[in-house]
């Protein structure tokens, strides 16, 4: 099996003068916001409904499995979706690609919940799922998959069962199967920015909390490597750094 990887990253230089010590939350907060991350995000869409993600048409230009240019001559795939949300990905490659199937779930079922005019039984299967606890196999046949949608999704699960759930994946996806990965990097601007605020938001090394209790993990290719290889569960075959450079005039400081 192989992974296609890569991390989204934006370049934030600050000066000496602007680090700042990084203070942990208290362990009880940190505890409670790990155990109620399904109720965090519950409220998140209950505040937002369908209104806050835009469609990920971006997707299929960086990623070529799942590109939404339809191809009447395609083999059948079968897509799984982790972290669906409320379909901004799945309905468009569906609507475009009339050979795929998408299993799609999300850790909110307030998202699930969401009525769609677009779902259909025959092309799409969507559940409720925490990829740390839920087995995928509950829903999706063994060895069914071809490719896997791992898109900015890994970071909202803390570090220390992010091997869980790559095993979880590893348990429907076929032998040859892809996953396509992208997600925050270390040293991301929104890390810095986590980091230079006067409230407490660093819950441990990497991983940061919101205001509104959802949970933030930036990566380096080196972790990313170590996990998805770990026991032989994946091959990362190829990962890279998105860079975008945020200038700042000494007037917007």
């Amino acid at each position: 099996m192989e992974l296609d990887n890569n991390i989204s990253s934006n370049v934030y230089t600050t000066s000496k003068n602007e680090e700042k010590n990084e203070k942990l939350v208290p362990k009880f907060w940190v505890d409670k916001y790990k155990k109620e991350a399904s109720k965090n995000w519950d409220l998140f869409y209950k505040r937002n409904t369908t209104k806050f993600f835009k469609n990920r048409n971006w997707v299929g230009r960086e990623f070529p499995e799942l590109s939404f240019e339809s191809d009447l001559k395609q083999e059948r795939k079968v897509i799984l979706e982790l972290g669906c949300g409320v379909g901004n990905f799945m309905f468009p490659v569906l609507e475009s690609n009339p050979n795929f199937f998408i299993y799609a779930c999300d850790f909110s079922k307030r998202a699930i919940e969401f009525n769609h005019e677009q779902y259909d039984n025959s092309r799409c299967h969507a559940f409720v799922c925490d990829l740390t606890t839920d087995n995928l196999k509950d829903n999706i046949p063994s060895g069914n998959i071809d490719v896997v949608s791992l898109i900015f999704i890994l970071s909202a699960i803390p570090p220390e069962n992010h091997y869980t759930v790559i095993r979880n994946i590893s348990e429907v996806t076929k032998k040859e199967s892809i996953i396509c990965f992208r997600d925050y990097a270390k040293n991301d601007e929104t890390e810095i920015r986590f980091s230079s605020i006067t409230a407490q938001h660093k819950l441990q090394e990497n991983l940061y909390v919101r205001q509104d209790g959802t949970m933030s993990y930036f990566f380096t290719l080196e972790y990313l490597k170590e996990i998805f290889e770990k026991n032989g569960f994946f091959e990362f075959v190829d990962g890279g750094y998105v860079a975008r450079e945020t200038e700042i005039s000494s007037g917007e400081i």
